[in-house]
């Protein structure tokens, strides 16, 4: 449904280039929630104002829906008509709401009927269907400053639905927002992904975001996307940067000379005694230095941080025995078998 190729962008100040995106490749298919994560200046915001371009790309191709919208904007810095139908296709959902504070909720949610020439009446219709369809039907007539955040990010996205779009972009649309907030918009996108089969491509630095809605998701650093896969393959692969990121467990080795390895559990096998029926087979002493459960993308998932006493090679055995459980089991990476920093435990 969404397709970049070798996406560049370069902005150009006072004599110097800035490479805000560097050869970047997406493929979003039809009907998922896709999520774009990264620190700030990652080059997020940029690649989803590309994807309507709004941000014209300096290199690089553009695909939604199958219309090339590269080909279709030309050389011009004007949209022309054809790029306007497509973009109508496309809906946008800001971060801080943009709403016109002189309209009502149903005015502004008419607004892009109003640019479409549709009716009085039919975007009158379109529009209480619309605050019905995100909960906000007796709002209509509400003016934004008597709304939470939460309402007026609905209306957002109510306006963003107006053209009837196939593909919904979210540019940290839950970033202003208060955590059980977040949930319900969160959870608002779900349903409307699901009802409407909407394809959502949404931008955000919160891994809880990911965790909650995503079928895919991919990481962004320095303009590149370095890591990408749906939810399920990436927490098959914990000894992946988005895992540890989606997932992180912390702890320190009791000492030099064992062996530390994160251990993956999924759906069912999360509740099995794996590690007490380890440590008697084998009479070792297992040491835990960290575990968690969550549920990701609709997925229970466990990890945990264990300590085996003695080097990898003495640890064959009661390694594969893990393996043989149907567990993920890596040994952790250099330097990751530690305390938790503050910066991670605020992810």
């Amino acid at each position: 449904m969404i397709t970049t190729t070798g996406l560049k962008k370069v902005y150009r100040s006072r004599g110097r280039e800035v490479v805000a995106l560097d050869g970047v490749d997406l493929h979003v298919r039809e009907g998922e929630v896709y999520g774009v994560v990264g620190r700030s200046g990652a080059g997020k915001s940029t690649l989803i104002r590309c994807v309507n371009l709004l941000e014209r790309p300096t290199s690089g191709t553009v695909t939604v829906a199958g219309q090339d919208l590269t080909a279709l904007a030309g050389g011009s810095r004007r949209a022309g008509a054809e790029l306007r139908a497509a973009r109508s296709r496309i809906g946008m959902v800001f971060q801080h709401f943009n709403l016109l504070s002189s309209r009502t909720v149903q005015d502004n949610v008419e607004l892009p009927l109003e640019i479409l020439g549709l009716s009085g009446a039919a975007r009158s219709r379109k529009a209480l269907e619309l605050l019905d369809l995100v909960g906000l039907a007796d709002r209509a007539r509400a003016y934004p400053a008597q709304l939470s955040g939460g309402q007026k990010q609905r209306v957002g996205i109510a306006r963003a639905l107006a053209g009837d779009p196939k593909v919904l972009l979210s540019d940290e649309a839950t970033s202003a927002l208060d955590p059980e907030t977040t949930r319900s918009v969160l959870q608002l996108l779900r349903d409307l992904n699901r009802q409407l089969g909407l394809t959502v491509l949404l931008i955000t630095h919160e891994m809880e975001v990911v965790k909650q809605i995503c079928d895919s998701a991919a990481l962004m650093k320095g303009g590149r996307i370095v890591e990408s896969g749906t939810v399920p393959e990436l927490l098959a692969a914990p000894g992946g940067e988005l895992a540890r990121e989606l997932f992180p467990v912390g702890g320190v080795p009791s000492g030099p000379g064992g062996t530390v390895i994160d251990v993956t559990f999924h759906d069912d096998s999360t509740g099995q005694p794996v590690i007490s029926q380890l440590a008697r087979t084998y009479n070792i002493d297992v040491s835990i230095l960290g575990a968690a459960v969550e549920t990701v993308g609709g997925r229970r998932v466990g990890r945990m941080r264990v300590e085996l006493p003695g080097t990898f090679e003495e640890n064959v055995v009661p390694v594969g025995f893990l393996r043989e459980q149907g567990l993920q089991v890596e040994v952790a990476p250099a330097g990751a078998a530690q305390a938790a920093t503050p910066e991670e435990n605020s992810k």
